[in-house]
């Protein structure tokens, strides 16, 4: 669908151009704003401020789509073919085939498409507005290009904005450009060509102020924002057709064509014996019950279904259906920095004095923590120069910590700020104590200009000045740093030397701050002049515990793990060196995306760079898409990770998209095809296990299914290639296919994974779920059952004499029990004979005992022994078929006994 991102008459972007001349070219004036009549006519104009709703997919969409699938076709046609020749009973039960496999499915993926629907709810707000003069809340609905918003710190953003006045606004745009450092704003223009992350004089729909006061005037609206462009990529980016959903379609497709050609020579075989068209019809429709494998819908869903709850159990929420097994496909995984690797918190992890360096442990929130000095332990009350370091950390700040009435803790304000208080609470200086021994005279607020920040405090009949920002600001205004000899005069070459530690502690992928201190006489106003230097504090997003072994297991199981990030590119670099993503000591095997031209635009050696690199650092929304598109044309099956707005494109693009559920937005959540209770990358390790699993075990019982009807398949035409009645009834054998062959193969769809699944490569995607080999021991399978079934059948006739529909009922036994016994030879070749997955199945052995008493209750149960066309054969009869139904089961064990000596893998 295409998306009108028509806005304002603004030929230039605002973020280039002065605040004044935005506001003239909108025709507003800042003191004023808007009039009520000349908002309505924009209103009128620009429309809503709201994104373009699209239909969520309808219940009759969702229940359709449970019909749009070949096997379930076969089924339908049959069934019309069964009543057309007045096979009531036939079409009826297909039907209710049809009806049980459609229910099942349509229960469990009952869920709309939600992600636009999301992404509207995100900013449906009221924003405090001026319009004639006065200030007042308005709906966000009803915004309109012109309007001067007052800000304040805390507001939801509304519609993307061009910051007029600023007073230390701050905004947190980690949600749209995956940047996990809020954003300093100020009015001043930017570069034409300045990335999102970098319009420092742009606010953006979606994204929320973490500090500060102002106004801004609002440029665009609706779909025109940026949260609008990235609705539109939402809706272009088509959800993939999952990697199980092609197999069951390709096997589906092989099998009509097995049908066709079997029911083609067995018609021509039955006429050519002069039984007439109608037994030819009605072998016919018995071929193609024999050939469609019933169950094999129901089995599919029922499997993946299970599977679903066991990765609920394990924290990791799948909603559709055929997502679960294409996690065990998974041959990429693109994996966001903030709040996926990292805990999405910053956190103080060095301070770089003059006498050395202090490390700080502990993350996140945590007060609990100690210092370090060379591995040793270290006690800050002990060094007064590091104590004052903490100390300028936290007068410095406006962020608050504190807990509330159950003890937990509760902040406000900037995280780099609300770090340095954590870091401070780590030595026991709590700022509301500090405070009150040094009150605050005076606040110098950050400004983007200068990069600094200072407090002047009273203290012990004195004055002094608290100061911290960037450090080559601080650095060229210090006169001196702080010893333990007292203050050394700092010196040009000192100077080059604090700068060289301050680019080491950002090449490690640290935001750096520096710390100052001024002592003042009582009338002297204070300047940032002869500043004394006391240290660099380092601050890291620190990564997760978990993320280094979750990646550690991803390559192992051979999957390629890639950060793509919005952050700079020696933070994701520092962060994926430290979970073992890249070698830190390797060249650095990172993009900066900012200045990657589309991938239609690259070359072949372009590609490939873009396909190697480890670390993608500065991607926008398009370009993730563009990379999931890249690998998705070189045959990779790719999963993304991500928890902001700016993730839900890729997120629904991706084979199978993955969100955070603590941190994730509400539209990552919606986009994606699962979502982690938990937020850890492991999680996803155990998915993707859980997947593999659920392919092992779909291939296992569609063996099972298969050979299964290939033995059905081959008593039906041997025994319409010799005159005399059908060995086995159409009824019967949809009897056996909905019975004796869908529980069992229920249980084999729940077998546990077996631990070697994680050390092997992902399967190859297009590798269909049977191979040659796998058809190659169908058939093999088929074949002894088959014979088995007419060695009973001649047994019964020639041997113990049975007649009519005995001898038809000791086939259809024979058959039956074959079949059961032989769910119990699906074991891997390599697992022992007697202690197996197989064995070890509880409910694999409760299906078996359940088909027993379906079949005795088929034989002695008057109504359905009707409908069936069965009489009980009597003990011989019965001694017959079990008799020969064993042989099968022991010729599969023989021969996963060759096949365990000939090959170290299993085929399974």
């Amino acid at each position: 669908m295409s998306v009108n991102r028509s806005t304002t008459t603004l030929v230039e972007p605002p973020w280039a151009r002065a605040a004044d001349e935005v506001l003239r070219e909108l025709g507003v004036d800042a003191e004023r704003g808007l009039s009520e009549d000349e908002a309505r006519q924009r209103l009128a104009q620009y429309g809503p401020n709201r994104l373009i709703a699209h239909a969520a997919k309808s219940a009759w969409r969702i229940l359709w789509d449970q019909f749009a699938s070949l096997i379930v076709l076969m089924l339908a046609v049959a069934a019309v073919v069964a009543f057309a020749f007045d096979e009531q009973v036939e079409g009826f039960a297909i039907l209710v085939v049809i009806g049980i496999n459609a229910a099942i499915g349509f229960v469990t993926e009952s869920r709309a498409v939600r992600s636009v629907e999301a992404l509207r709810e995100l900013g449906q707000r009221q924003t405090n507005v001026r319009r004639d003069g006065v200030v007042r809340p308005v709906p966000a609905d009803e915004l309109v290009p012109g309007d001067v918003v007052v800000l304040d710190a805390g507001d939801v953003l509304t519609a993307d904005l061009r910051v007029v006045v600023s007073a230390r606004l701050s905004a947190d745009e980690s949600a749209l450009t995956g940047e996990s450092v809020p954003v300093t704003k100020h009015s001043d223009a930017v570069a034409h060509d300045a990335a999102i992350a970098e319009r420092e004089s742009m606010l953006f729909k979606g994204t929320a102020l973490t500090g500060g006061t102002g106004e801004a005037v609002v440029v665009a609206t609706g779909m025109a924002t940026e949260l609008g462009a990235i609705s539109s990529l939402v809706v272009e980016a088509k959800a993939e057709v999952t990697p199980l959903e092609k197999r069951l379609d390709k096997l589906g497709r092989r099998l009509i064509g097995l049908t066709l050609l079997i029911a083609a020579v067995v018609a021509v075989t039955v006429l050519s014996t002069g039984r007439g068209a109608f037994m030819a019809v009605e072998i016919a429709i018995a071929l193609a019950v024999a050939t469609i494998p019933e169950g094999l819908p129901i089995v599919a869903t029922v499997a993946l279904a299970r599977g679903m709850a066991r990765m609920a159990r394990r924290n990791a929420l799948v909603e559709e259906l055929a997502a679960v097994e294409t996690l065990g496909s998974t041959t990429v995984l693109l994996t966001d920095k903030t709040g996926t690797l990292t805990e999405n918190r910053m956190t103080a992890v060095e301070y770089e004095l003059a006498d050395g360096r202090v490390d700080v442990e502990g993350t996140g929130l945590a007060v609990e923590g100690r210092f370090t000095r060379d591995g040793e332990a270290f006690d800050p009350a002990a060094d007064a120069i590091f104590t004052e370091t903490l100390r300028a950390g936290v007068l410095c700040n406006n962020a608050t910590l504190g807990r509330t009435s159950d003890g937990t803790l509760r902040t406000t304000g900037d995280p780099t700020e609300v770090a340095l208080l954590v870091a401070g609470a780590k030595a026991g200086l709590e700022r509301a104590a500090l405070r009150a021994d040094a009150p605050e005279l005076l606040e110098l607020a950050f400004d983007p200009t200068t990069k600094l920040m200072a407090t002047v405090h009273a203290a012990d009949g004195a004055r002094f000045a608290a100061v911290k920002g960037a450090p080559e600001a601080i650095l060229e205004r210090c006169a001196c740093v702080r010893t333990a000899k007292g203050g050394v005069p700092l010196d040009d070459a000192a100077r080059a030397d604090w700068l060289e530690r301050a680019e080491s502690m950002a090449e490690r992928g640290e935001r750096v701050l520096a710390f100052a201190t001024k002592s003042l006489a009582v009338d002297e106003a204070f300047e940032y002049v002869d500043l004394e230097l006391l240290g660099l504090v380092g601050l890291l997003d620190p990564p997760r515990e978990s993320a280094g072994a979750a990646i550690d297991a991803c390559q192992d199981a051979g999957i390629r793990v890639v950060m793509v990030t919005g952050d700079h590119g020696a933070t994701g670099f520092a962060i994926a060196s430290a979970v073992g993503l890249v070698d830190a000591d390797a060249p650095r095997a990172f993009l900066d995306a900012r200045h990657l031209p589309p991938v239609d635009e690259l070359d072949d050696a372009g590609r490939d760079a873009l396909l190697e690199a480890s670390v993608i650092a500065r991607a926008n929304p398009r370009q993730k898409l563009e990379l999931i598109e890249l690998y998705q044309r070189r045959g990779a099956v790719v999963a993304m990770t991500g928890d902001g707005v700016n993730d839900a494109p890729a997120l629904k693009k991706a084979d199978i998209g993955v969100a955070m559920g603590l941190r994730g937005t509400q539209v990552a959540r919606e986009a994606a095809d699962m979502v982690l209770r938990d937020d850890e990358l492991s999680s996803i390790v155990a998915a993707v296990a859980e997947g593999r699993a659920i392919f092992a075990n779909i291939r296992r019982f569609v063996i099972y299914l298969m050979s299964c009807n290939v033995s059905e398949i081959f008593v039906v035409a041997l025994g319409a290639a010799v005159p005399g009645p059908l060995p086995i009834l159409p009824l019967q054998i949809l009897f056996l296919n909905m019975v004796t062959d869908v529980f069992p193969a229920l249980a084999l769809g729940v077998c546990e994974g077996s631990p070697s699944l994680m050390r092997h490569a992902p399967r190859d995607p297009s590798e269909p779920i049977l191979t040659r080999a796998h058809w190659r021991r169908i058939f093999g399978l088929g074949s002894v059952m088959a014979a088995s079934v007419i060695a009973a059948l001649l047994c019964a006739q020639h041997v113990v004499e049975l007649e009519g529909r005995q001898v038809t009922t000791v086939t259809f036994l024979t058959l039956a029990m074959a079949q059961l016994w032989h769910s119990l030879s699906m074991r891997n070749a390599r697992s022992p004979w007697l202690s197996n997955e197989i064995t070890r199945n509880a409910w694999l052995w409760g299906a078996i005992a359940l088909c027993l008493l379906l079949l005795i209750a088929g034989v002695h149960v008057a109504p359905l022994a009707g409908v069936l066309s069965i009489e009980d054969p009597g003990t011989v009869g019965w001694a017959v078929a079990l008799a020969f139904s064993l042989v099968p089961f022991f010729a599969g064990q023989l021969g996963l006994l060759l096949r365990h000596r000939a090959t170290d893998r299993s085929s399974l």
